[in-house]
């Protein structure tokens, strides 16, 4: 997609306010602008503490075997396993307990044929003994221990490097870590870890009808939902939010508050359609470039993105379900690559049939609210995209292909889960 001012000659020609769209770009383009301009951010060092849901800028190598030396599997005696051949319940070999192992304090000495070391799970292993003989199959009597199963060779140790071997990959670059794979780091002796940067982002919030929760509501007035609704979805995908601005609609301190240095993405909420007072395009056109503004999509319809000097754009529709699909569709694609995760939607996906139709209109693609009820689809609503309610009610959500004009009841079609 090329320089909105180059496109046109001049940025005034992107001014589509009281006048509407002439033409709208597809998903599919608005998609390809977003792939190929958002790339994953340099990498950094962080503490373990800070490393879950972080993805790796580089691959984990282990410098270390795991464990790091031959340990009991479990609390018993450690002894030669030849020498446990025969033993049962009528049948107890008697062995001479000739010392205690624990974990962190090895037994100094050997085991030597007729003999034992006490031993408790993770004590590293005597020399000279070669299986473990669990305790429940031992009668101990302090000096002498009779057994009363045999063991092969092996049996319930730990080798060294049995887990982690000394020079493996444990974990590959681009991975997302997840508390186990933490673990394993720790295991290995690393207390930082190397991952791509979180994207920094600014959500500038415009419209003078709106107020804050929990402030006093004058006539005319609503509550402001968006940076609500946004902040949990920043953060799911893997955004850092480092900033919230407020704004009436006025142009100087939108395209002041756009220019402030800081964010990888800024996500403007409202101020992105056709009204009087919709700066927000405008601004981006003048500031830097104003990639697209206008979607075949039902809702968003509004919505565009673009860059101001190293900034990612997005302009987001102010009635909250519309903010919604806008931030789903492109906003979160373009923070989950910048962070270096999969582009895709991160929800279940599952295939069921439709309970009643959806009806739709060849050329744009919609973003259809249903519930499922008793395995089938009910649509919600095709419409009303200030009904945040009905994402409430909803379980999730149809695509509705640009080349469709619906689907009937019965037909089987993919639902993005909320919840899963």
């Amino acid at each position: 997609m090329s320089d909105a001012k180059s496109e046109t000659g001049a940025s005034s020609s992107r001014d589509v306010r009281m006048r509407g769209f002439a033409s709208r770009s597809t998903v599919q383009q608005a998609w390809d602008w977003v792939d190929g301009n958002c790339h994953s951010l340099e990498s950094e060092v962080v503490p373990l503490e800070q490393a879950t849901r972080r993805v790796l800028a580089t691959d984990v190598i282990s410098d270390i075997d795991v464990p790091p030396f031959d340990r009991a599997a479990m609390d018993g005696f450690a002894v030669l396993a030849h020498e446990t051949m025969g033993a049962s319940d009528y049948n107890p070999l008697p062995f001479r307990v000739i010392g205690d192992a624990r974990p962190g304090r090895e037994f100094q000495g050997k085991v030597v044929p007729g003999a034992a070391v006490r031993i408790t799970t993770g004590a590293p292993m005597p020399g000279g003994a070669d299986a473990v003989v669990p305790a429940e199959y031992a009668r101990d009597s302090g000096n002498l221990v009779e057994l009363t199963t045999s063991v092969p060779v092996e049996k319930h140790i730990g080798r060294q490097g049995e887990d982690v071997k000394l020079g493996a990959v444990v974990l590959s670059k681009g991975h997302r870590l997840r508390p186990q794979d933490v673990g394993v780091i720790a295991a290995i002796g690393q207390a930082t870890v190397t991952v791509v940067r979180r994207p920094r982002v600014r959500l500038l919030l415009t419209g003078n009808e709106l107020v804050s929760p929990g402030n006093e509501r004058q006539p005319h007035q609503i509550y402001e939902a968006n940076s609500y609704l946004l902040r949990g979805l920043i953060d799911r995908d893997g955004g850092e939010l480092v900033d919230v601005v407020r704004l009436q609609d006025d142009r100087e301190s939108i395209a002041a508050a756009m220019q402030s240095p800081g964010a990888d993405v800024i996500l403007i909420s409202g101020g992105s359609s056709v009204g009087a007072e919709d700066y927000a395009p405008l601004l981006v056109a003048e500031l830097g470039t104003l990639a697209i503004h206008g979607i075949a999509m039902r809702p968003s319809s509004p919505a565009g993105m673009g860059t101001v000097g190293e900034a990612k754009i997005f302009l987001l529709p102010g009635n909250p379900v519309s903010c919604l699909c806008a931030y789903d569709f492109f906003a979160g694609r373009a923070i989950r690559l910048l962070g270096g995760r999969s582009k895709e939607w991160p929800y279940q996906v599952v295939t069921l049939p439709l309970a009643r139709k959806i009806a739709s209109s060849v050329g744009r693609v919609d973003y259809c609210r249903v519930k499922v009820i008793e395995d089938a689809v009910e649509p919600i609503a095709l419409s009303g995209a200030s009904i945040l309610s009905s994402a409430v009610r909803a379980d999730g959500f149809v695509i509705v292909p640009e080349n469709s004009e619906g689907a009937a009841a019965g037909t089987l079609v993919d639902v993005y889960l909320w919840n899963k």
